[in-house]
C-alpha cells in the first residue's frame, strides 16, 4: 500500500472516532493541534472534522427512500414474457425481453407504453433476478433421471470415442440420445423419445417411437432428417445398441456416405451434456417419468412434440458457453454470450437457403407462444389421463411407424425442410 494513497470512507470515520475522545477532553489550544493532525492525516476539510467532532460520529438513515425505478407495468409485462418462454432464468430471459415484447404485442396478448418497453430495455440482470421471485413459476419443474448404463457390443469398437468440442463454430455436429419412458417397470415394450441436439446452435429434433428396434429408430431417423433444415455432419450417440446396430449403420452409409458417426465414453454422462440437459428441460420436465405404452400415447406425444419443436427451437433463449477464463491451471470461470432462441443462432450462421430461412421466419412471426404452451399444456393434460396397456393388447410396430402414417415423408441424400 502506498503512503500517498487516500483513506477511503471507512477509514477515515474509524480514524475520526479514535480521535473522538481525545479532542473533547483537550484544552483550546491542543484541540487545533488535533485538527492540523487529524486534517494532515485525512485530508478532509478542517470544517467538516470539527461539524463531525462536535456531533454524532455515527451515520444518520436518510429520511426518505429512493422510490421504485420499474413500476407495475414493467412487473406484469415481464410476468407474461417470462410465462410465455416457460420462466427462463434472469441471464438467458434479460437480453430477449425487447423483441419479445414486440412480438408479443403482434399477438395481442401484451400492451405496453414506449417507456415501459424502454424500461424493459435498460433493466439489469440483478433487478430482474428480484422481479422474477415476486412474478416467477410457482411450481418447480419435475425431477431428473437416471441416465442408462450402456451394454456391450462389438461394433462399437469401430467408431471412436470423444465429446463435441464447446465451442465448435459450425452447426450440424448432432448429439443423440433415446429418452426411455418406461415408469417403473422396464418390462414389454413401451415408447421412446429419440432427440438430437445441435452443439453449436442447441436446435432440437424429438420425434416419439414404439420400442427401440432398429426399424422404429430408423423411421424415427429418416422423420428428423427429412425435417431437419440443415446439413448433418457428425452423429454423436452414446454406445447403446440401438445406435450400433448392422440395420442401422447400413442404414447410414447408404444414406449419409460421408456423415461422421461416433460415441462417448462408457459411463460419461458428460460427453453427451447437450442432449442430456435437453432430456430434463425439454423431454422429462414436460412428460414426467410415466409409462406411456399405447398406441394413444404414441400419438399424443407426437403431437406434443410437434408444439415443443417449435416452443423450443423458436423461443426458447439458449445460453452458450463463449470463453473459459483461467484464474490458474485447475480453475476457469465460464463466459456465456447472450441468451436466444436456436433459430436466432441459425440465421447468424448464415447456413440456411434463404427459401428456409423466410418459412421459418414466417412461421415463428405468425406463431402465438402464449397459445402454443397453452396447446402443450392441453396435450399433457390428455398425456398424463390415458391408461396403460393391460399387457392384453398387442401392438403392430409398422402401424407405428411414421412412413406407414405419411407415406409422403422421404429422405433424399439433400435434407429439405417439412413442416407438419
Amino acid at each position: 500500500m502506498s503512503e500517498e494513497e487516500p483513506m477511503n470512507v471507512n477509514e477515515r470515520r474509524k480514524y475520526i472516532h479514535k480521535m473522538w475522545g481525545r479532542y473533547r477532553e483537550a484544552g483550546k489550544g491542543e484541540k487545533g493541534k488535533l485538527l492540523n493532525e487529524i486534517e494532515q492525516v485525512t485530508g478532509m476539510h478542517r470544517k467538516s472534522i470539527i461539524r463531525l467532532l462536535n456531533g454524532r460520529l455515527s451515520r444518520k438513515k436518510r429520511d426518505r427512500q429512493r422510490g421504485r425505478v420499474y413500476g407495475v407495468e414493467v412487473e406484469d409485462a415481464i410476468r407474461v414474457i417470462a410465462r410465455s418462454l416457460d420462466y427462463p432464468c434472469a441471464e438467458r430471459l434479460q437480453p430477449n425481453l425487447v423483441w419479445m415484447v414486440d412480438h408479443l404485442k403482434v399477438h395481442e396478448e401484451l400492451v405496453i407504453g414506449q417507456e415501459t418497453r424502454e424500461k424493459l430495455s435498460r433493466v439489469s440482470v440483478t433487478t430482474l433476478k428480484r422481479i422474477l421471485k415476486r412474478v416467477g413459476r410457482s411450481q418447480p419443474k419435475l425431477a431428473y433421471r437416471q441416465p442408462r448404463r450402456p451394454q456391450s457390443n462389438t461394433l462399437r469398437k469401430h467408431y471412436p470415442m470423444h465429446r463435441i468440442a464447446w465451442d465448435v463454430g459450425e452447426a450440424g455436429y448432432f448429439e443423440v440420445d433415446l429418452v426411455h419412458h418406461c415408469g417403473e417397470v422396464a418390462n414389454g415394450e413401451y415408447i421412446h423419445t429419440l432427440q438430437m441436439v445441435d452443439a453449436a446452435t442447441g436446435w432440437s429434433e424429438i420425434v416419439a417411437i414404439f420400442g427401440r428396434s432398429s426399424r422404429v429408430v430408423q423411421d424415427g431417423f429418416e422423420f428428423l432428417l427429412h425435417r431437419l433444415p440443415f446439413p448433418l455432419r457428425e452423429l454423436h450417440p452414446d454406445n447403446g445398441s440401438e445406435f450400433f446396430n448392422q440395420p442401422l449403420l447400413r442404414f447410414w452409409k447408404n444414406r449419409l456416405p460421408d456423415l461422421q458417426i461416433s460415441r462417448s465414453r462408457p459411463y460419461q454422462k458428460n460427453d453427451n451434456r447437450f442432449v442430456e440437459e435437453n432430456n430434463s428441460s425439454l423431454i422429462r420436465a414436460y412428460v414426467g417419468h410415466g409409462r406411456f405404452d399405447t398406441q394413444a400415447h404414441l400419438t399424443v406425444l407426437r403431437s406434443l412434440y410437434d408444439k415443443l419443436y417449435l416452443y423450443h427451437n423458436f423461443f426458447q433463449p439458449v445460453m452458450r458457453l463463449k470463453a473459459k477464463q483461467y484464474v490458474n491451471p485447475l480453475k476457469y470461470h465460464r463466459l456465456f454470450d447472450p441468451a436466444k432462441p436456436p433459430l436466432d443462432r441459425l440465421i447468424e450462421l448464415q447456413i440456411l437457403p434463404p427459401t428456409v430461412q423466410s418459412k421459418l421466419e414466417n412461421l415463428r412471426l405468425h406463431t402465438n407462444p402464449l397459445h402454443l404452451r397453452s396447446q402443450i399444456d392441453e396435450l399433457i393434460t390428455r398425456l398424463i389421463q390415458l391408461p396403460t396397456s393391460d399387457k392384453t393388447v398387442t401392438v403392430n410396430i409398422f402401424q407405428t411407424l411414421i412412413k406407414e402414417a405419411d407415406p409422403s415423408v422421404t429422405l433424399s441424400f439433400e435434407p429439405t425442410m417439412h413442416l407438419r
